[in-house]
């Protein structure tokens, strides 16, 4: 059986895509989680440990299918692709394939600012926090702009209720874009507030805010944001 390594589910946003993937496609795997630490390798961090087994860049997600190691959150839904074929997990038209592939990459790759001002954090409601980061973060804003472009242009052209119409890696990929999106209560216009909440009544979505939710593993060095696991929490 198919073995994914994740993070803490409340935060990891990369390990979020793999087991959406997985866990919406109804392909069966075993979960293994290595909770989030300092990451300091000279501190002794148990995470980077347990990961540089595994993988010489010590993070998550990776797949393992027997001898197979596959890191990265793109190669593996690669590789699922292609393990899994009839599962459809890119869409089947190859200009509309071609063009999932695209956007998987610029998130991949992009929405630096969107990242890095609103870390992922499932359990907790911070719409004043969100609020200061749209009023002082113009980056942010362009990131959101963006995002609305390009998913309104998709359900058009594609009839919705998801993407590429039915649930595909695209989907997978920008759920954790969800997450932050409601965490931080950004502004958006309804069309787009209606796809984000499409996402997050998939059931392999609601899976995972279930887990994160019942975590209850408050890590300070995730949270600058906020003092105490009360605070600001829902």
């Amino acid at each position: 059986m198919l073995k994914l390594y994740i993070g803490n589910k409340n935060y990891s946003s990369w390990s979020m895509r793999a087991w959406v993937l997985l866990k919406q496609a109804g392909i069966p795997f075993e979960e293994v989680m290595v909770r989030f630490d300092s990451f300091d390798e000279d501190a002794g961090s148990g995470f980077k440990r347990t990961m540089k087994a595994l993988t010489p860049t010590g993070k998550v997600p990776v797949l393992v299918d027997g001898e197979l190691v596959v890191w990265d959150t793109l190669a593996i839904a690669e590789y699922l692709a292609e393990q899994f074929p009839d599962k459809a997990l890119w869409p089947q038209d190859k200009a509309a394939r071609a063009r999932a592939r695209s956007l998987c990459a610029e998130m991949h790759a992009g929405f630096t600012a969107l990242r890095g001002n609103c870390p992922m954090n499932i359990e907790a409601a911070l719409a004043d926090t969100g609020a200061l980061i749209w009023r002082d973060k113009p980056a942010v804003r362009t990131d959101v702009e963006r995002l609305v472009a390009m998913w309104r242009e998709l359900l058009s052209q594609y009839g919705g209720p998801l993407l590429f119409g039915g649930f595909s890696i695209a989907d997978a990929y920008f759920a954790p874009v969800c997450m932050r999106l409601k965490s931080y209560a950004l502004p958006l216009p309804a069309d787009i507030s209606e796809y984000l909440e499409r996402v997050c009544a998939l059931p392999g979505v609601q899976a995972w805010i279930s887990l994160a939710l019942a975590e209850k593993d408050f890590l300070a060095f995730e949270e600058p944001y906020r003092l105490a696991a009360s605070a600001s929490s829902r």
